[in-house]
């Protein structure tokens, strides 16, 4: 399911988004927001993990999970 929105944003944000559709980037102004918003999701996401295992100290039990995590594509963690 999807469900559409207005937002407002700079001219120079819309010439980008409009030029990414122009030349093919992008197949239409709404996906390249919505790949643009679920990017910053997965970094957020990816930071906030990076906080809970700093704070948990060093590991080496935890190498392994890295280790496949880096594996993984961030795609896949939706």
């Amino acid at each position: 399911m999807s469900k559409q929105i207005a937002i407002r944003l700079p001219d120079e944000l819309v010439q980008y988004i409009d030029q990414a559709v122009e030349e093919g980037r992008a197949p239409s102004r709404a996906a390249l927001v919505a790949q643009a918003v679920g990017c910053d999701r997965r970094r957020r996401r990816a930071e906030r993990d990076a906080e809970i295992l700093a704070a948990a100290g060093a590991d080496r039990d935890l190498d392994e999970l890295a280790e496949y995590a880096a594996s993984v594509p961030m795609d896949d963690l939706d």
